[in-house]
């Protein structure tokens, strides 16, 4: 018995040694950029595990636009051990072996290195700094940002990094008609009193949980309550020039380019 037992524990720790291993042999370079047949195998898988997030295009759906990954400073290692680890606390899942190949992964890089977007040819335009005054006098009572901020809306922290300049000034001007999970708006309308207007956190056949624009967290049973009704668009305000000039919108602009968060696909640049 102890001698199955030995073995069976010299087993795990080979595979954990090797899986370490293999974790710390990831090329640098994609080895199959460039490979025609590598990008039309990558075309395809991303079209089925990705395009319902990300969209057909790359340019995001529900989840971020990720045309700009390489132009952000981004390694190929890097993004590669983004696609396999997935990113905590978000819906970017884990593309875990062996149900995904190293090569899958590979593959599917080399087909995005063909939608990637090239570096923007004139500099950044705005006032970060006035941005951030900005940002926290018409966004912060919704959005976080590094821990600071609302939470009726998502957490900005790292909107800088996974939205262009272009999508960004179309949600701010126009608003937004998609919403992520969690944020999707609702109207609660009880037996008395008015409309209760917020976020659907959960919801079954029986319950709805709603946060509302006070941030309190409330459960109704819907047979309590005269209807629960599902917003079409996202709760996000449209700002036109009326509410934000162009100058000030380059400046709100600028301030959301710069946060990026922390992610460990970005190496540091040497002082």
């Amino acid at each position: 018995m102890r001698v199955r037992r030995s073995i069976l524990v010299l087993a795990l720790l080979s595979a954990v040694a090797g899986s370490r291993l293999g974790a710390q042999n990831v090329p640098e370079k994609n080895p199959f950029d460039g490979e025609p047949d590598a990008i039309r195998a990558g075309m395809g898988m991303f079209r089925q595990r990705c395009a319902d997030c990300h969209g057909t295009d790359a340019r995001g759906v529900r989840g971020p636009d990720i045309t700009h990954v390489w132009s952000s400073g981004r390694s190929d290692s890097g993004l590669f051990g983004t696609i396999r680890a997935g990113v905590p606390n978000t819906e970017m899942p884990a593309f875990a072996a062996p149900r995904t190949s190293d090569r899958e992964i590979w593959q599917i890089l080399a087909y995005l290195r063909t939608l990637a977007a090239p570096a923007p040819a004139e500099p950044p335009r705005g006032n970060a700094e006035n941005g951030g005054r900005l940002f926290r006098t018409h966004c912060a009572s919704c959005h976080r940002v590094n821990a600071t901020g609302g939470r009726i809306g998502p957490d900005l922290s790292r909107i800088g990094s996974s939205r262009s300049r272009e999508t960004l000034v179309v949600r701010i001007r126009r608003g937004a008609e998609e919403f992520a999970p969690g944020f999707a708006p609702v109207t609660v309308t009880p037996e008395s009193g008015p409309p209760i207007q917020g976020v659907k956190k959960n919801e079954d056949l029986f319950s709805v949980q709603v946060m509302d624009t006070r941030e309190r967290i409330q459960g109704y049973e819907k047979d309590q309550v005269k209807s629960v009704a599902n917003g079409t668009r996202s709760a996000m305000p449209t700002f036109g020039p009326d509410r934000i000039s162009e100058s000030e919108l380059d400046d709100l602009v600028r301030y959301l380019q710069t946060l990026r968060g922390f992610d460990p696909a970005v190496k540091p640049q040497e002082e």
